[in-house]
């Protein structure tokens, strides 16, 4: 696709991410629905990356008929490769203090390996496209309101979705770049925009309803089911209009984000399935470029949200 810059300047930070059963379920007890979503996207986050490096692999040989594109998937997999990692301990603190977690990995990954043997290369790399496309408009959000969401949470899990979120915008046309290559043509990404994430939806639900089944209510403080039910991303919004205030609200982890900024996101997102999607023309969030300065100056990163949100 005409735009796409190979090579997009992916720097891979290896970080000594700490985390034990010191770190409790609810870390951010002053925005409970916002905890419980990364606590989940913790738990998405280890089986999708260990997905992309399995998808990425199958596809190699082609891949490798462009040094660049090598390159980019190269760059690409060891960013995510230390994504995974750094959610791992995270993901086994968590198991640590609730052993019933670890079946929520164990069906995740069973989940995406079923999907690498029922479909072609070409499919995972729309399906891994697709997915990656929405984390700009999603983190961007996040970032530009960090001090909301993120404030008095525990600084390791902060810091950790902090760096992560910022990496992805950092790579954020990666993964079109390598699905480009194998689908030439715009329309075979888009095809299977459905179908991916109904896939993600069906994990998001099954470790929705473990959290809830296994971690006390006082321990999570909102219902995860009712938090990442189908209208997750638009239900603040609904509520906000006139036509959806005498709706019942449901938790959201929205409710601090001004609305300007939700509809904006939720515009980008709808875009970002397009086509002729190129996420070098999203707007950025001004503070990743704030927390790569800090890394190069050699700040330590792994408690960087306390002070520096």
């Amino acid at each position: 696709m005409e735009g796409l810059r190979l090579m997009t300047g992916i720097v891979v930070r290896k970080i000594n991410w700490d985390f034990d059963a010191s770190v409790p379920f609810l870390w951010q007890p002053a925005n409970p629905q916002f905890g419980l979503f990364c606590n989940a996207f913790t738990f998405i986050a280890v089986p999708f990356e260990r997905y992309i490096v399995s998808a990425v692999r199958m596809a190699a040989d082609r891949l490798n008929e462009d040094a660049g594109v090598a390159a980019e998937a190269e760059a690409f997999l060891k960013q995510e490769a230390l994504h995974a990692a750094a959610h791992r301990k995270h993901m086994l603190a968590l198991i640590q203090r609730y052993p019933g977690l670890e079946q929520c990995y164990v069906d995740s990954c069973a989940a995406y390996d079923a999907l690498l043997e029922a479909q072609p290369v070409e499919f995972h790399l729309s399906y891994i496209a697709n997915l990656e496309a929405t984390f700009t408009p999603l983190f961007k959000v996040i970032l530009d309101n960090r001090d909301s969401l993120f404030g008095g949470g525990d600084p390791r899990v902060a810091s950790l979705m902090m760096w992560h979120f910022v990496e992805e915008i950092e790579h954020r046309s990666s993964g079109l770049i390598l699905c480009n290559h194998v689908n030439p043509y715009p329309w075979s990404r888009t095809r299977h925009v459905r179908r991916t994430f109904s896939h993600v939806h069906a994990i998001a639900d099954a470790i929705a309803e473990a959290f809830d089944e296994i971690v006390p209510f006082e321990e999570r403080g909102a219902s995860t089911r009712e938090l990442l039910s189908g209208d997750f991303l638009t239900g603040e919004l609904k509520h906000r209009i006139p036509l959806g205030r005498s709706r019942v609200r449901a938790p959201t982890i929205f409710g601090t984000v001004p609305t300007g900024d939700l509809a904006r996101m939720l515009w980008r997102l709808a875009l970002s399935q397009a086509p002729y999607h190129n996420p070098a023309d999203q707007p950025l969030p001004d503070w990743a470029d704030t927390w790569m300065r800090e890394y190069e100056r050699g700040t330590d990163m792994t408690t960087f949200a306390a002070s520096h949100r």
